[in-house]
């Protein structure tokens, strides 16, 4: 079976392999190229190159476990073939992705100039800043993993709760005017860390993408089929054309509002609220700006009002009379 254990490891042990020869034989390549022109091989230059190389094999080991477990059964629909096309995707995705900042490492230290001491410090704190950005996105990867396999807990969560909590944690984030527009009462089946963050990075969002000072609302409601959690910025908005993908991985729109980090934040938020039953919907501020809505629409108790009984009319209507 493909995603049995044996399997899995003799297949993920092939693609580290491969990717462990491409690195080596780009060492090597390079190697033969100094020592026929004379030129040193920088140490550093060295020590950036392997610990790029680790940190990819690292992410390749890590995406390629995940990807490689037997696909769930789905019905009325092929699962083998729509999981290997997502499979393939997020690992396009990540190549892509890790692609980025290799290239500009490398491409930096190339043209280091060894004697020039501030030179070479750039080109170090320029390293370590990209390295620093894919160890967030290999910690993005995971943590949109572990949700879009359900490893959440579910428990009660009391929405008045969760409002004041998300609304002390915005509190610090400097650079805006925040406040609380509506507190909804009520609770909720959820996982309340897991919806505290996708609130959170809705609010850290707002918060990057819109103009110092900028006022931003949260706010919370209850109906009777669910509950609404949301963020409204007075920003540049979303455009509608792009509307439609921003919740994709690695998707980071278009225009003059570029929702991005790593390219995964509202990937992420997307699936919690999926996790959930829900979803998350953005809409247009009035006056502009964006609207972000946390949609969890089952497993709720709404605080209604408690149902009239006729025996209690009766009751009423003969002690009255």
């Amino acid at each position: 079976m493909p995603g049995t254990p044996s399997r899995r490891a003799r297949t993920l042990g092939l693609v580290l392999a491969v990717v462990a020869a491409g690195f080596a034989l780009t060492a090597l390549a390079v190697g033969l190229v100094c020592a026929l022109t004379g030129i040193a091989v920088p140490w550093m230059a060295g020590l950036v190159y392997a610990v790029l190389a680790l940190l990819t094999l690292a992410v390749t080991a890590i995406v390629g476990w995940i990807l490689l477990e037997e696909p769930p059964v789905v019905r009325g629909g092929d699962p083998a073939e729509g999981s290997f096309d997502a499979q393939r995707r997020l690992l396009d995705d990540v190549r892509h992705e890790l692609k980025t900042p290799i290239t500009i490492v490398r491409g930096h230290l190339e043209v280091m100039d060894t004697s020039d001491a501030e030179d070479v410090t750039a080109i170090r704190d320029l390293g370590i800043a990209e390295l620093d950005r894919m160890t967030r996105l290999i910690g993005d990867i995971d943590l949109l993993a572990a949700v879009e396999t359900d490893q959440v807990t579910m428990s009660d969560v009391d929405l008045t709760v969760l409002t004041q909590r998300i609304s002390e944690l915005v509190s610090v984030i400097p650079g805006h005017q925040w406040s609380t527009e509506q507190q909804a009462t009520g609770v909720i089946r959820g996982d309340r860390d897991r919806l505290l963050q996708a609130w959170l990075q809705l609010a850290d969002n707002a918060a990057k993408y819109t103009p110092p000072g900028s006022p931003i609302e949260l706010g919370s409601a209850m109906h009777a089929s669910g509950a609404q959690l949301w963020v409204r910025d007075h920003g540049p908005g979303i455009p509608h054309a792009v509307r439609h993908r921003i919740f994709r991985r690695f998707d980071r729109g278009s225009g003059k509002r570029v929702v991005g980090g790593s390219g995964l934040g509202l990937a992420i938020v997307d699936a919690i609220a999926k996790t959930h039953g829900g979803h998350c919907s953005v809409a247009d501020t009035p006056g502009g700006g964006a609207t972000f809505t946390i949609d969890i629409p089952i497993g709720t108790r709404a605080s209604l009002p408690t149902p009239v009984r006729a025996g209690d009319v009766v009751l009423q209507r003969e002690a009255s009379g």
